[in-house]
């Protein structure tokens, strides 16, 4: 059937910001889906509250909304916008539950607007656990003896009747939120607890468990005529027991008979059409005992979902594309396949190669966190590989990761786990955990069977066996050197995954011998195409991946080739916001007419679409993956300062064997990071600089702190997200930090400490400002400013923490006019070309540099949304070697354009960070210097108090307007607390306060409600007792110092426990209490980004939607 023509336009819900289990998978899907809906002649309406996403551009819907998703926000923008449908599966579960609301709040039906995609029905019935259970057995599938309760008592009396160990899946969740699998009454009592709050209606299911059995994903598609296809099926390393994000996957599967496959397949389809999907795409998952082959289904998701980025890059089959031309009216075998250009979609893809998918955590990053894996995902990121074989493929994907390994065995890494013990290695196996591949590898080669390792792990022997492959190889490898080794043996190592970096530690030679060797032997790594079809049809996919066969599929463009090296997994400190970056140079380079080669590992991006470049390599981010695709395409240059400090550790080495770094070059990089060239440089121009030193050992760190005097700020040097850095009060704590980036630490782990890496030592400025700059320079010292964004939270927490503001508040205009001059002295001295990133500390009018950034930086996207100025696009022509003055005389950019008019007057936009301590409750939610947040919101609004609430409720923070507010401060904040508690007093809050707060309040006639005992006294109210039973409704809580920080940690905790919104700073606590005194005031105002920007003087357009 045709599409529909009763429709007219739709309105498109986004997912939110990035957090664990929803990540930048759904800005890949929800930006395909509103291209293809422009493309078919619909006006699209796109609202999301996350800046950092290349769905969020103007250019990429009609009307943008950067908006809270909730119900109150996406009623004014329907009302407003008058969309004929609403599409709500390409968003993740915050989508769907958003659209799902709406429908049932009557909003759907009030403004005659239709749901697309999946039905409400079909939704719920998804969802609803006991509903899902219910229609699975009418139609004969199997499922966990289970039943569903809203109930702590209740869950434990069933828990009782079906037996120990339990599995509790809350309804209505995503990444496996308040799931987890309770041993005893003890633990099923409080995982009762925990997921009853974690679903949005209360409800748990309360299930057999079936640990240990092997776990399938299906990716399924069905259309209105019944259409069906399987685009893939992924098959999890880890056995059940660990979220199938938090485990190894593999594509397609491997262990499954053709018989239990097809019985797979069927029951996938049965599961579809008892639900009632018939207008996109589903992801099902199953469980298979190992003993007998029994399925059972576990659950479904009826819309695009985590694992559809996943199989759509495993297979080049475009998911949410197609996805979205069901849900106008399409059917399979109406839409052609973008790959082959000659088959329908109702085709199933084959695929004759294997692709690995491997996790990305930041335990590091949450002091306090298990990293014992288990049903609830606590995963980051993650890397995707391509090989012919399972072993090829998962010794790339383990060095994407960037771990510092460089595949499975056979570097550095492997002798932390040699040298363990058998009990402390056997530990490793029996408790799933992000280096648990390493152990097993470590634990086969050394002593134990394969039968062993499956009895601890529950790994499937198939896996097991290609492990032991891997390691024969290995051994094979070490007992030849580069003159005894055969051309034979030699490809054998190459095809089962070995990098030149490991090849070189085997043999404890360098790189350039390894790339001889092989050079000798005229091997070649060849690359193959992303088909869909295993070869059967001819395709135009210009899609690759790596391998050692006969055959070259690579046909060079008649362009000029332009790399660009994106920013590998996912992690917190380096996120969608360098793809982001990536995604825009590649829009840039074809508008300038240039042919863009993306080289990325991360399948959940919008950079590894396959049209986003005209080349796409799946591919590791080292230096022997990177060197042998420039060897092929010999670019015309290298992009490597917009995917963040991934492709900037690579530039040095391109750069000797002799390719062309477009942009500021690496010496200006390494002029930055250098600690004395850089103090050189900033005293030359007259840059104040907190006092500091660098330090290799921690002897030279503790003579530094002696002469500058704590507090310090210890940081160590190339690294993103303040990765290890620390406020360092005292000399023992000190010694503790200068460990953690050593070889004791994690980041020891990860290089530690060299003359080239030393450890930075800088006098900590307490109660400054801290100042975000993003500026532009080309090639002929022309300088624009970006932007200047002033940090809510005072120096001292990270700046991807911190909310920001833009255009600055509560700068003088002397302060702005210094900061403007440095920033522009530096990019000149610098010679910077394209952008540069600089972060200043104001303290009493005085301005002081904390390090400046040659690249691009996290804050790029929001300064684009903010300002309507898509400056990665435009640092991309500068790189190019263009200038200011040639896009002016082109009219790409406006000749008004200046450094003086380009931030907004007329709004104010508010970034604020989301955190992931809802998913790991005993880690502290105290801010620092190392940052936390796995993603932004933004808020926008003629008024700092809105912004920053709508970028509060945005993140997830639920504001109280009534009720009491809790506030602990450390000393030196009690007459800042005094001010604040007056703010919330106005506003008819009441308070709760320990004892030495709540003094200094009686003392200025604020009257305090609750005496709340520090730990270890006899009198007094509990916090967490109150917290508990619901009489805090806010907790202020400033830490300073180790004691306060230990005082105050059990009521941070509690606070993250119960829900209760918690914030850490005064300046946080001022901006909130303005936020709710204008929020009061105020109603919901909605505007789209191209109303807002609609005379910014800028025509740079792309040419890619």
């Amino acid at each position: 059937m045709p599409k529909r023509s009763d429709i007219k336009s739709i309105l498109v819900i986004g997912s939110g910001p990035i957090v664990i289990g929803q990540a930048c998978e759904f800005d890949y899907s929800g930006t395909q889906a509103c291209r293809v809906l422009r493309a078919e002649g619909f006006r699209v309406i796109l609202v999301n509250s996350n800046p950092a996403t290349i769905m969020t551009d103007p250019d990429v819907a009609d009307a943008t909304y950067i908006e809270p998703l909730d119900v109150a926000h996406a009623e004014a923008i329907i009302a407003l916008e008058k969309p004929d449908a609403v599409l709500p599966t390409l968003g993740g579960q915050t989508a769907l539950n958003l659209g799902l609301a709406l429908a049932d709040q009557g909003i759907l039906d009030k403004y005659n607007v239709e749901m697309i995609g999946a039905n409400p029905d079909a939704i719920r019935m998804a969802e609803d656990r006991e509903l899902f259970k219910n229609a699975m057995t009418e139609i004969g599938l199997q499922t966990c003896v289970s039943r569903i309760t809203n109930t702590i008592d209740e869950a434990l009396s069933i828990a009782k009747e079906i037996g120990y160990p339990i599995m509790l899946r809350p309804s209505f969740i995503m990444g496996g939120a308040g799931t987890g699998i309770a041993y005893d009454e003890k633990q099923m009592r409080e995982m009762a607890r925990i997921g009853i709050e974690a679903s949005p209606i209360g409800e748990i299911l309360v299930e057999q468990s079936v640990l240990g059995w092997k776990e399938y994903e299906t990716e399924v598609m069905r259309d209105r005529n019944d259409n069906c296809v399987i685009v893939c099926s992924i098959e999890n390393f880890d056995a059940m027991g660990v979220h199938t994000g938090d485990s190894i996957t593999v594509a397609p599967q491997q262990t499954l008979t053709d018989l239990e496959y097809q019985q797979m397949r069927d029951a996938s389809f049965a599961v579809l059409r008892k639900i009632g999907v018939d207008t996109g795409g589903s992801n099902v998952q199953f469980a298979v005992n190992p003993a007998d082959g029994t399925q059972i289904v576990i659950e479904m998701n009826p819309r695009v979902s985590r694992s559809s980025a996943l199989a759509s890059k495993a297979t080049g089959f475009p998911i949410a594309k197609i996805a979205a031309r069901l849900a106008v009216g399409y059917t399979l075998d109406e839409i052609l396949n973008d790959v082959t250009k000659a088959t329908p979609a109702c085709f199933e893809p084959s695929i004759d190669y294997v692709v690995t998918k491997v996790p990305r955590f930041a335990f590091e990053k949450l002091p306090g966190a298990s990293n014992t894996l288990g049903t609830q995902m606590q995963s980051v990121g993650e890397v995707m590989a391509i090989g012919r074989t399972f072993r090829e493929s998962l010794q790339k994907a383990l060095r994407s990761m960037e771990y510092g390994r460089f595949g499975l065995n056979c570097d550095d890494g492997e002798t932390f786990f040699d040298d363990l013990n058998d009990e402390d290695r056997i530990d490793l196996l029996v408790k799933p955990n992000p280096e648990r591949i390493f152990a097993l590898e470590s634990s086969l080669r050394a002593f134990m069977t394969a039968q062993r390792a499956h009895e601890l792990t529950h790994i499937d022997p198939y896996f097991i066996d290609q492990l032991l492959q891997i390691i024969e190889t290995r051994e094979l490898l070490c007992s030849r050197t580069p003159d005894t080794i055969s051309k034979s043996e030699m490809k054998r190592v190459l095809r089962d995954g070995f990098s030149a970096e490991q090849i070189a530690y085997a043999w404890s030679c360098s790189m350039d011998e390894i790339y001889e060797t092989i050079k000798n032997y005229k091997i070649e790594k060849t690359f193959s195409a992303v088909d869909t079809c295993a070869g059967e049809f001819s395709s135009s996919t210009p899609y690759f991946y790596s391998t050692y066969s006969d055959e070259d599929e690579i046909i060079l463009p008649e362009k000029k080739t332009v790399v660009i090296l994106g920013s590998g997994p996912n992690r917190i400190g380096q996120g969608v916001e360098f793809d982001y970056c990536c995604v825009h140079a590649s829009y840039a380079l074809r508008d300038s007419g240039f042919a863009p080669v993306m080289i990325n590992c991360n399948p959940e991006t919008v950079s590894t679409d396959y049209d986003t470049s005209d080349m796409l390599f799946f591919e590791p981010l080292t230096a022997s993956d990177v060197i042998a695709i420039c060897e092929k395409l010999n670019p015309f240059g290298i992009i490597v300062a917009l995917g963040g400090q991934t492709p900037l550790k690579l530039s040095s080495v391109l750069k000797e064997k002799g390719f062309n770094i477009l942009g500021t070059s690496p010496e200006s990089i390494d002029k930055a990071e250098d600690r004395e060239l850089f103090h050189e440089l900033c005293e030359k121009l007259e840059i104040k600089q907190p006092e500091g030193g660098i330090a290799i050992t921690t002897a030279q760190a503790l003579n530094v702190a002696e002469k500058i005097g704590y507090p310090v700020l210890v940081r160590p040097s190339y690294v993103l997200g303040g990765r290890a850095m620390q406020i360092v009060d005292e000399p023992n704590q000190l010694v503790e930090a200068m460990e953690e980036l050593t070889a004791m630490g994690t980041l020891g782990k990860e290089g530690g400490l060299s003359s080239t890496r030393p450890a930075l030592i800088d006098r900590f400025l307490q109660d400054a400002t801290e100042v975000d700059v993003d500026a532009l320079r080309d090639i002929n010292g022309e300088f624009l400013l970006g932007s200047i964004m002033e940090h809510i939270e005072e120096a001292g927490v990270h700046s991807g923490d911190s909310a920001c503001i833009l255009p600055p508040q509560t700068l003088s205009s002397d302060v702005i006019a210094t900061i403007i001059k440095h920033t522009k002295a530096l990019a000149e001295n610098l010679e910077v070309v394209g952008l540069i990133n600089i972060q200043f500390a104001v303290q009493d009018d005085n301005v002081y540099i904390i390090e400046a950034n040659p690249r691009a930086s996290r804050t790029v996207p929001f300064v684009a949304k903010a300002t309507g100025i898509p400056i990665a696009k435009i640092a991309t022509r500068l790189m190019l070697g263009e200038t200011f003055e040639s896009l002016r005389s082109a009219g790409i950019i406006s000749v008004e354009l200046s450094s003086e008019n380009i931030m907004p007057t007329d709004r104010i936009s508010v970034k604020a960070p989301v955190f992931p301590f809802a998913r790991f409750p005993k880690v502290d939610a105290v801010l620092g210097p190392e940052m936390r947040s796995t993603g932004e919101v933004m808020g926008i609004s003629p008024t700092f108090g809105t912004a920053f609430y709508k970028a509060q409720i945005s993140a997830g923070m639920v504001i109280p307007s009534k009720g009491v507010v809790f506030i602990s401060v450390a000393d030196r904040d009690k007459e800042n607390a005094i001010e604040v508690a007056r703010m919330y007093a106005a506003l008819g809050f009441r308070f709760a306060a320990t004892s030495g707060t709540a003094s200094a309040f009686v003392q200025k006639g604020i009257p305090v409600d609750y005496v709340i005992a520090k730990v270890g006294d006899e009198y007094g109210n509990d916090a967490v007792d109150l917290i508990a039973n619901g009489k805090i409704d806010l907790v202020i809580n400033t830490p300073m110092g180790r004691s306060t920080r230990r005082d105050g940690q059990h009521i941070r905790i509690a606070a993250t426990k119960y829900h209760v919104p918690c914030v850490t700073t005064i300046a946080a606590a001022r901006a909130l209490a303005s936020g709710i005194a204008q929020w009061e005031k105020s109603n919901i105002q909605v505007a789209s980004l191209q109303k807002m920007h609609e005379n910014v003087q800028l025509t740079l357009e792309s040419n890619n939607v």
